[in-house]
Parts: C-alpha cells; structure tokens; sequence
C-alpha cells in the first residue's frame, strides 16, 4: 500500500530522518510494516513557541520502495530544423530555448552580455572599484539579473505553467534534490553559475546558437510583421519570429521599440529601498529564541502593510545575503540581494518597497510610455549623486530615518562598493518616503524586534519590476501590434521571478510555434 500523509516533527528529527514513529501514529501502522518513504513538500511552521517541521509523505507499506517517476528534459538535434530568434539568455529566455527543442525547433540566442565565467570580472569591477560595465553586469549576461539574485524559485503562478517541470529541469542540469519538495526553494547564487552553463552547452549541444556580446539593435519590418533582427555588430538574422525576452532593465530596448513606432505602455511598478538587519535579529524574530536551533535554515519574512492609500512590501528577501549593485549604466545607484546556498551570511536584507503609478510619474514632468523607467532613472541617478560616486549607496539606521535624524555612525553593511551616511528623503520622491517611513514602524510592531536601529535602510531597490509593458494579446500572447514579435517575461511586464519567468518563455515560444509553424 502506498498512502500519502502529513507529519509535524521536530527539527532536528527532520535533519535526520528519525520520523517512523510519527508515520506510524499517522498511518496506524507498526514500523517493520514501513518499507521507506519520499518527501513531497517541506515546510517550516514557526508559529508556536517550537518552530516544526511539516512534512508530505509518500509512504510505502508492506511493499518495496518505487523510485520517483524519471524526468525526461526531452532534448533531440535540432541543428538542421527552422530556427526561432529569442533576444535574452536570462531565465525566460534560456528556458523559451529548452522548451524550442523539446518541440523539434531550433533556437538563436542572442545576448547583449557575456558568458558566465567573462561576466564574473565586470561583477568585481562594480564592487571593488564601482565600474559600471553597461553591457555586462548584475542584470545583463548569461543567465540575466536571475543568474545573481540567488535563485529563489518560489513561484505563485501555478495556473500559467508547469512549476514543477521548471524545478525538474533545473535540477536536471545540476540542482539541489532538495528544490523539488523545498516550500520556498532556493538555488544560491554560488551554485546557479554552473547550472546555466550546463542549460546554455545543451542548447549548443543539440544544435542550437547562444551567440555572446550580440545587443539588440534593430528589429526589421515588414508591414508590421518581423523580417529580421539586427545587433550591434553588424549581425543580421532573417527571422518571422522573436522571442522578446530581454529583462526589466533593458532601457534601450524600450526606446528602441518606442522609436520604431510599436506600442509599449507605461506600468506601475515599485521603489524603496534595501533593509539589513543582523540575520541573528530575525532569527529571534521568527523563531522566538535567543540562538537559532542548528537544525533550522536561517530565518526569512514577509511583510506588507497599506500606508496612505500606497501599498508597501518586503520584495526578494534574502536571509544569510549580501546586498549587491544592480545598477546597469554609468551615474546611477541601484541595488539588490542574494544569497549563497547555505545562507551562511551574518546579515539578512529584503527589498521594502512602495507602489508608484503613473500619477506619480507626472508629479515630475515624466509622461508617456516610458514615463516610468524615467522617473526610475531619476530617483538612481540622485542616489549616485548623494552617495558620491563610485556605486557608493546612501544608507541611514532605522530609527533615523523614521525621525529624519542623520546617521553619525552606520552599522557594518554587507554592501561592498561601501555606504554613506544621508537621509534616505534626499533619495526618494515624497509619497514614497513618507509610505515607507510608516510602514517600518508597523512592520515593527507585527514582527516585534524589526524595528531596530540595528538595521540599515540602503537606497535605492527600484527594479522590483519593469517599469514599462509591452501589449500583447492575451491568448496568443504576440504583439497586439507586430505580428512575430512575443513580448516575454520581466522586460515586458508579464512575470515576478524565475519561475514565472521560465514558464512564460516556454509559454512563448509554445504559442509562436502553434501560430507559425508553417512559416518558419
């Protein structure tokens, strides 16, 4: 008999797998009847005083253990087959290329960046010496902005895609088993490199194109359908379709799209700042103790609150994280977080970032489809500018900037490039300091021990989401304007992470095939 039950034990009984006893309270079984069992979901409950582990079981008694069905990522040659553009080697793009192959098409990456190993010099340049590469940075390269923000693969979007075949495949290419049952599953940044580059030698493998180095310049037309792409370099590649793929940060492209005359909307998105706390706090947060049991990952929150009619969140929260420059252009500070695998960091960072509209846009001058990325920009810019350059953030305690007191002295900061001492309302528009400087306090009071002046506010975290949509329908998700051009994930609006990033370049290219099949 196979039978599928919840268990609730302890946390070191799950590290170590003494559980039988509470399979056979659970299953009404006696343990020589237990011939073995595999998890299906964990989670941590840390409601109680004693934090849990929850478990899903699939138990097997009274007979022998079947090993899980085997994942077949369904990669064949492709190298003779019609071809199909796909601009963006981050996750949506990578994942559009795999799902290409599976249906016997073969994919053309092309990447404004660098390959992950030659990227990983242009990183250090932006946190040893604060050099911007506008081509290769924390945002564009292989594996995109995903590659280095550290793999969190938690996703709400069930309904648009196949999450789990998503986790398959990256654990197929070299992830953890534990993605595939973790709740909240998480890669890290130290190990996503090798997955991609695994991900990017099976395109090759099978006869596909990741061609390096290669910015979009130019999308060819011909009475409003796609003929061909241009790069930078002179390369032009006849195609009638592209996949659009190209991340929340690529400025150009809006332009670009802007320029040619194909519609792009602006879009509300969300801008705040970074908050670190020492990881020690929020362990004591969370799991309501002095020191945080060994057997328990370190601790992580999710927080929102309403404040003035604006909605104010925790974005990306990273325990056991660095805070990193995100920025991809020259006089500009932005930031993000990630982790390693183990989260072994002594500090933990989020994003806490309120909502802005395109009401907020025209308070500044800023109107028209890229009204927002300009009011990003903006607010960047002025953070380069009062941190004295050289990706050098503005960064305040807590409990100033909620009493508009300037920090005399910051508390050690995981950001590398280095902070300074201002007030975070110099950096932000009005209506979102005053959001956020209420909002911390309440935050406070629902996790008691939040609200600290331990913790320090790193400004800015504005590339929450893209600041710009570009339209497409609904069902066949093509331009609703260029016929062959599929608008996909992050830099056009429609997705929040990796995972629903990879669904929905798989969802992309599924659609152009069905739609163009005959024509490629």
């Amino acid at each position: 008999m196979i039978k599928q039950i919840s268990v609730s034990v302890l946390p070191h009984e799950a590290a170590e797998g003494s559980i039988n006893r509470y399979i056979m309270e659970e299953a009404g079984v006696d343990k020589l009847s237990i011939t073995g069992y595999h998890i299906i979901k964990k989670s941590i409950d840390a409601r109680g005083k004693q934090p849990r582990v929850i478990l899903q079981l699939q138990v097997f008694i009274n007979e022998s253990v079947q090993p899980l069905p085997a994942f077949n990522p369904e990669l064949q040659n492709i190298s003779d087959k019609p071809h199909i553009v796909i601009v963006g080697a981050g996750p949506a793009g990578l994942f559009a290329a795999i799902r290409a192959i599976n249906l016997g098409y073969k994919p053309i990456v092309i990447e404004r960046g660098k390959d992950v190993r030659s990227r990983r010099r242009d990183l250090a340049a932006m946190n040893k010496e604060g050099i911007v590469n506008p081509e290769s940075n924390y945002c564009f390269g292989e594996g995109g902005a995903g590659t280095y923000s550290d793999g969190k693969l938690y996703t709400r979007s069930t309904k648009r895609g196949n999450v789990q075949r998503i986790l398959q495949l990256f654990h197929h290419f070299g992830a953890d088993d534990n993605i595939l049952y973790e709740a909240h599953p998480h890669i890290g940044t130290n190990k996503l490199p090798y997955i991609i580059t695994a991900m990017r030698e099976a395109i090759v493998e099978c006869g596909g194109e990741v061609l390096f180095g290669q910015k979009l310049t130019d999308i060819v037309l011909d009475r409003n359908c796609i003929k061909a792409v241009k790069t930078a370099d002179g390369i032009v590649i006849d195609t009638k379709v592209v996949i659009l793929a190209t991340g929340h940060s690529a400025r150009d492209i809006f332009t670009l799209l802007h320029n040619k005359g194909i519609e792009v909307e602006a879009k509300p998105f969300a801008l705040g700042v970074r908050i670190e706390h020492p990881q020690l706090i929020i362990d004591q947060v969370q799991y309501h103790c002095k020191i945080r049991d060994e057997y328990l990952p370190p601790a992580s929150y999710s927080v929102v609150a309403q404040e003035y009619g604006r909605g104010v969140f925790s974005f990306c929260m990273c325990p056991g994280g660095i805070i990193a420059p995100a920025a991809t252009d020259h006089g500009e500070v932005v930031v993000n977080g990630w982790s390693p695998s183990k989260r072994n960091n002594p500090y933990a960072n989020s994003g806490t970032v309120v909502a802005v509209d395109e009401k907020d846009y025209a308070k500044y001058g800023f109107t028209g489809p890229l009204a927002g990325m300009y009011y990003q920009q903006m607010v960047e810019r002025k953070a380069y500018e009062i941190g004295g350059g050289k990706l050098v953030a503005p960064a305040q305690r807590m409990g100033d900037f909620t009493e508009n007191k300037i920090s005399s002295i910051l508390p050690d900061c995981s950001y590398l490039p280095g902070v300074h001492s201002a007030a975070i309302k110099d950096v932000l528009p009005k209506e979102v300091n005053e959001a956020l400087r209420k909002a911390v306090v309440d935050f406070g009071k629902k996790m008691r021990g939040y609200f600290t002046n331990e913790a320090v506010l790193v400004a800015t975290e504005s590339r929450t989401s893209s600041p710009v949509r570009i339209p497409r329908d609904k069902e066949t998700l093509q331009h609703t304007q260029i016929k062959g051009l599929f608008p996909c994930a992050e830099g056009a609006g429609y997705a929040g992470g990796i995972v629903s990033a990879a669904i929905d370049g798989e969802r992309c290219v599924e659609s152009a095939i069905a739609l163009y099949a005959n024509a490629l």
